[in-house]
């Protein structure tokens, strides 16, 4: 029998494992209630928000403000989940383990929520609960605070050492002194669309328009658009973009790097590494993570590395795979999934799904504050919720000082010249210039704080 085709054991186990799979689908329809969406309500020309990239971030920023009453537009050169963007590709993991990281875990358990209703009244599913799988040697820091994070706010999860895993998933080499959890509540999202679903239910339209740095007219206090509309608030969720768009605050602060993604073809038959057999797993032990999503909606068993690779331009990187990065996926996959050792590469891509600050933020303000920004997927829902929160609500955050922040405020011009705006959580998000003020040393930093922080330590206030 050739090295690729199936033994008689797992075309068997494959056989046997359709009714469950076929009873788990049926299952699947009858909890979702589909709905069908409204369609977007006409344009006007003078909005309370316009907002400035449709994928992730911005979509859910337009769901919330919109749902909070405010009038909206939302701009994007690429339009609305498109394949340049880190919100789109086939599919991308959303877990609550972050190590000690935990204000990311709470923020992705709130998302998972949102996400959960939008995949149960969508035409087809965004949100498959494959449960995520952890594993990594005995004693890793990361996996034991991630547990405790679980265990304390009771999240439904199993976790055990080497035979529990070897038990459970067969198909995965193990070794000795590893140990794993599962996320049962987690899962993956099939990013594009879910983008494209947020936007049909918040009944907006994406605009096809390259958008230029922010245009504040004094006259009327309003910022101007392409096409001469206004909007009292300018909100800028263009993720690799933002370093390009706003250069003198952001550059080498913000950047894309490339990350290739792999999809390997299991043989027919076997079911071995779809759901519910095969979770998306990570593996923690190998200085860097590799993780991968189960083969669903026949798009292959995913892998990739989450590492960062060189610096990009997302509107002309070429999406072809390296001959090494396929040579490393390949190697991994025959010493963790034997069974696949031998299946054809039948996708994958380059990705920019890393933009990042240089640097993490030990002063954060706000939550989501130095967040690595390819967490949008898991976190957006619920950031963007706060955020909007707080621009409804029209208080201001307390300001401090963080020099590499990226922030991003909701203009409200006042009579003297003072921003009475939000700062909004750093992933995809952007500071918009302040106006000069009349005190000269806030004047050296208005382009990135929103008060001055010296007046602030000093219980002053600028004249």
């Amino acid at each position: 029998m050739g090295a690729d085709t199936p033994s008689r054991r797992a075309l068997l186990t494959g056989l046997a494992a359709l009714p469950v799979a076929a009873t788990a689908a049926a299952a699947d329809r009858k909890e979702r209630r589909s709905k069908k969406r409204k369609p977007a309500k006409p344009k006007v020309q003078h909005v309370d928000v316009a907002i400035v990239g449709a994928g992730v971030f911005g979509a859910w920023t337009a769901w919330h403000l919109l749902r909070a009453g405010k009038t909206v537009r939302l701009f994007d050169a690429y339009g609305a989940g498109h394949v340049r963007a880190s919100s789109g590709g086939e599919s991308r993991v959303i877990r609550m383990g972050y190590g000690a990281d935990t204000i990311y875990s709470e923020m992705a358990r709130d998302s998972l929520k949102y996400w959960k209703e939008l995949s149960d009244t969508a035409s087809a599913p965004i949100f498959h609960n494959t449960g995520v799988l952890w594993f990594s040697p005995q004693g890793d820091a990361y996996t034991a605070q991630s547990l405790a994070w679980l265990q304390a706010n009771r999240v439904e999860h199993e976790h055990g050492d080497v035979s529990w895993l070897q038990n459970k998933y067969r198909q995965i080499q193990f070794y000795q002194g590893e140990t794993g959890i599962l996320e049962s509540e987690c899962g993956a999202l099939i990013a594009g669309r879910g983008v494209q679903e947020v936007i049909a239910d918040a009944q907006i339209e994406v605009e096809r328009v390259v958008m230029p740095a922010p245009l504040f007219s004094k006259r009327i206090k309003k910022h101007t658009l392409p096409d001469g509309g206004t909007a009292d608030h300018l909100v800028y969720c263009a993720g690799p973009w933002l370093a390009e768009l706003f250069p003198q605050q952001l550059m080498n602060k913000i950047v894309a790097t490339r990350q290739e993604v792999y999809h390997f073809g299991a043989p027919q038959g076997d079911t071995r590494f779809a759901p519910p057999e095969l979770p998306v797993w990570a593996d923690n032990s190998n200085g860097g993570i590799f993780y991968g999503i189960p083969d669903l909606e026949g798009a292959g068993f995913k892998i990739a590395i989450d590492r960062h690779g060189p610096r990009i331009d997302p509107d002309t990187m070429e999406r072809t795979l390296t001959a090494e990065g396929i040579a490393e996926a390949r190697a991994y996959i025959a010493r963790r999934f034997p069974g696949l050792a031998n299946a054809p590469l039948i996708g994958g891509a380059r990705l920019p799904v890393r933009e990042q600050l240089e640097r993490r933020l030990s002063d954060r303000p706000f939550p989501g504050a130095g967040a690595r920004l390819a967490r949008g997927r898991r976190l957006g829902p619920r950031v963007q919720k706060w955020s909007c929160g707080r621009q409804a609500r029209r208080r201001a955050y307390p300001r401090r000082e963080s020099r590499g922040r990226a922030a991003l405020q909701l203009r409200n011009q006042g009579d003297d010249s003072r921003t009475d705006g939000v700062l909004m959580p750093a992933p995809t998000s952007i500071p918009v210039r302040v106006e000069r003020s009349r005190d000269t040393h806030r004047q050296r930093t208005a382009s990135r704080h929103l008060d001055c922080a010296r007046c602030e330590r000093e219980n002053k206030k600028c004249a």
